[in-house]
């Protein structure tokens, strides 16, 4: 697709909606500004919700990189007691354990132990690569992939709403660059015994942008009127630039 107006490189703030992978909204981004090069700030699976950071332009997606470097902040919510082999929504459980002696002080002292800086190993369903391909690919394939722990930090951890009926816990979480919140919810069931997986995220933050400040993503896939939205909502390069280089 080519259009007779050059497109003008630029950030882009997404809400990306539910049901719908990171892709696919470069893709769409693609096809509105008749670009190519398009590239996004950091995965966020089909299942999750909330901020995509996405470069279009060969002037922005060279700074792609610097990005995704920033501190993520997010909401999620986790099923206690049910473990799944992708630890989120669209994986197979693979065990239901009891969700026995689960009460605000228990949580707020599993929480309080998991703060700070830690080593934590990518999940083998992730979109990390591996000879290129992400780590999901193999994994799908029923090849698992070990990685070896990362460093991340976990800056904030904080307790939400806890429902007893359905054993679901939400919590907020504040954190590095290549952190996972699925690990991080595991490791959080593991820690209670009783086990658990992700079943809902949101990112709600990544450096100085926030998803508050964000367009949202269902309208980039409306028939009328998606470019149009789209490139009211363009950051310029530098203006981002600068927003990252002040904090």
């Amino acid at each position: 697709m080519t259009l007779t107006n050059p497109f003008p490189a630029g950030f882009f703030l997404v809400d990306k909606p539910v049901g719908v992978s990171s892709f696919a909204v470069v893709r769409r981004m693609r096809r509105l500004l008749g670009v190519k090069k398009v590239g996004h700030a950091g995965t966020l699976d089909p299942f999750a919700s909330g901020l995509l950071l996405v470069g279009a332009g060969r002037e922005a997606t060279r700074h792609i990189a610097t990005f995704m470097e920033g501190r993520k902040c997010y909401t999620a919510r986790l099923q206690l007691g049910v473990e799944t082999d992708t630890q989120d929504p669209e994986g197979t459980v693979t065990r239901v354990r009891p969700v026995q002696g689960i009460d605000s002080e228990a949580i707020r002292s599993c929480l309080a132990g998991m703060a700070g800086e830690q080593m934590q190993v990518p999940p083998p369903f992730s979109a990390l690569k591996h000879q290129g391909k992400p780590l999901y690919h193999y994994a799908r394939r029923g090849v698992i992939i070990s990685k070896p722990a990362r460093p991340v930090h976990i800056y904030t951890l904080e307790a939400g709403a806890y429902e007893e009926d359905a054993q679901q816990l939400e919590i907020q979480v504040s954190c590095s660059h290549g952190t996972y919140i699925r690990t991080l919810a595991a490791d959080i069931g593991n820690t209670l015994g009783c086990g658990a997986h992700l079943i809902e995220l949101r990112r709600t933050a990544s450096g100085p942008f926030n998803v508050a400040d964000a367009l949202d993503g269902r309208l980039l896939f409306q028939e009328e009127g998606a470019r149009y939205t789209l490139l009211a909502a363009r950051m310029a390069v530098e203006d981002a630039l600068a927003r990252i280089a002040a904090i």
